[in-house]
């Protein structure tokens, strides 16, 4: 099996023509050599090996044109970068041109580039595999889960990538790249490897970053099956604003081809949530069939007669005129929703009814990180993803609704990422937290502290009255479990399954239920 290795995918010796690369891609000027031969690819100049392309991408604090040279010095036998670029790229390219050493791609958009010379090295493998993607604001890594096992439980063979895990041939391997969807080189890497291991579906994480045309990178992953479950308020940072932020989600829907995906022997689809505010629109851009799923309300898929527990939720499932009583042992209505989306994707592609998955749906296990419980103390402790103003709106009721005493919440937000959602964050923790302990997530190059003061701004309380700033994480929880008593529900938040707190000197390794096990060990 091939690894992840910096910022590429360490592949087995393989050798492609750049002109077969190339082959039908736009806004390519080639100089040098076209039947120069590739072995691999890397957009990280520390990744390059000899014989490998390597993609000089402009990021949001670096230029890849600048380690050009350092990337020819590793063997790189030929360089991607953009139309704009100049000063070091056309400096490198002069000094290759004249020893002869490597060819230089000048594209319009670096990007695109990436994405359609990843594929076809990999020899297009989203083009055979049947290929489902989930994106939404909450919930994607869950049904990404749920569809895969769902899959499995009725004999097919599925390979998944979300941001906690990818599987491609034996067990589950950690994402450790902190990038929900990574770039196009790996991901087409994961699918070429899931391909050979004899998968016939895969289950891909489609975040609104990868589907941006900014990224570019899904843009050639040929997808069958979209799944959206909810659009709420994040990311805008980068989208610029809620609406280019849906219309960025939606991509995965406008992509969808019947006649492309006929000639795999499946059905073109969408399954949206109905009772979300991004259903009318999704509606309106979806050429293909599309399905609807609800909590509340009559649709194709839906549950009716939801009862919740601490334990998890019991309920009718209804699809037509077909009905079945299920229970999942996963608690909270949001779990509910993703496996009404994943049952929906599940029974449309294999042309059943979603009813017939009820004992399946039974057996479905949640993710690590997520609603998981740590044990070995007289109060609760939970550890959840949950960092988005939507995910705590959904994630505070239900645990309030299991907690005879108080709720301590211990959470931060992103650092260089969407800034308006870090007060709303503490409006929402402080109507149901009765302390709230902010700390480090993954303050980037932001100062630690400003960035939770403007969490703290939100909720309407004073240091040292139901809120305390310690950006040391662990010191953060550990006051959290001093504080709390029989009866309480201790929350940690926003680090979930993640390996690293990021900070601006670069991560730190971190997994918060082993950290949290570990403070409760003087409670055994």
């Amino acid at each position: 099996m091939v690894k992840f290795s910096k910022a590429c995918y360490d592949t087995p010796m393989t050798q492609k023509s750049l002109s077969g690369l190339v082959k039908d891609l736009p806004g390519l000027r080639i100089r040098g050599n076209p039947d120069t031969l590739i072995s691999g690819l890397a957009y990280d100049s520390r990744a390059v090996q000899e014989g490998w392309l390597f993609f000089a991408l402009e990021g949001l604090h670096i230029n890849g044109n600048d380690y050009i040279p350092q990337a020819l010095k590793a063997g790189a036998a030929a360089v991607v970068y953009g139309a704009a670029s100049g000063g070091q790229a056309a400096e490198a390219a002069r000094g290759a041109g004249t020893r002869g050493q490597a060819v230089f791609i000048q594209a319009e958009n670096p990007r695109a580039a990436m994405s359609g010379i990843s594929a076809n090295f990999y020899g297009r493998p989203s083009s055979r595999l049947k290929t489902i993607g989930v994106t939404g604001t909450d919930g994607k890594s869950s049904t990404v889960y749920f569809i895969y096992q769902l899959l499995e439980a009725l004999g097919k063979k599925a390979g998944l990538l979300s941001t906690v895990s990818f599987l491609t041939d034996g067990g589950f391997e950690k994402n450790t790249l902190r990038q929900s969807t990574p770039e196009a080189p790996v991901i087409h890497g994961i699918l070429a490897d899931m391909e050979k291991a004899g998968k016939e579906y895969a289950v891909i994480e489609a975040t609104s970053h990868g589907l941006s045309p900014r990224t570019g990178r899904l843009l050639d992953v040929e997808f069958d099956v979209a799944v959206l479950t909810n659009v709420t308020h994040e990311h805008l940072e980068f989208h610029g604003s809620q609406e280019q932020y849906l219309s960025d989600k939606t991509n995965l829907f406008r992509c969808l081809q019947a006649g492309r995906s006929a000639k795999k022997g499946v059905p073109a689809f969408g399954v949206t949530n109905a009772d979300d505010s991004s259903y009318a629109y999704i509606k309106t851009q979806v050429r293909e069939r599309l399905y609807s799923y609800s909590v509340r309300s009559s649709a194709d898929i839906y549950a009716s007669g939801l009862r919740a527990d601490s334990d998890g939720c019991g309920f009718t499932l209804h699809d037509g005129g077909e009905k079945a009583v299920v229970r999942i042992q996963l608690p909270g209505a949001f779990n509910v929703e993703n496996v009404l989306a994943a049952a929906a994707a599940v029974s449309r592609i294999l042309g059943i009814p979603a009813v017939e998955l009820a004992p399946h749906i039974a057996e479905l296990k949640g993710v690590r990180g997520r609603m998981t419980p740590v044990r070995g103390a007289p109060f609760a402790v939970l550890v959840d993803y949950a960092h988005t103003p939507g995910s705590f709106e959904r994630l505070f009721p239900v645990v309030r609704a299991a907690t005879a005493g108080r709720i301590i919440a211990v959470f931060g937000s992103g650092g260089e990422r969407d800034t308006e959602k870090r007060p709303i964050q503490g409006r929402i923790a402080a109507a149901y937290a009765a302390q709230i302990i902010l700390a480090d997530e993954d303050p980037r190059g932001e100062d630690p502290r400003e960035l939770l003061l403007h969490i703290a701004a939100g909720t309407g309380r004073t240091e040292g009255d139901g809120l305390l700033i310690i950006p040391d994480r662990g010191k953060a929880i550990a006051r959290a479990f001093e504080l709390a008593g029989p009866g309480d529900t201790v929350l940690l938040l926003g680090k979930g399954h993640e390996s690293s707190i990021i900070y601006k000197g670069g991560p730190i390794p971190w997994d918060e239920i082993e950290v949290a096990e570990k403070l409760l060990q003087k409670y055994r």
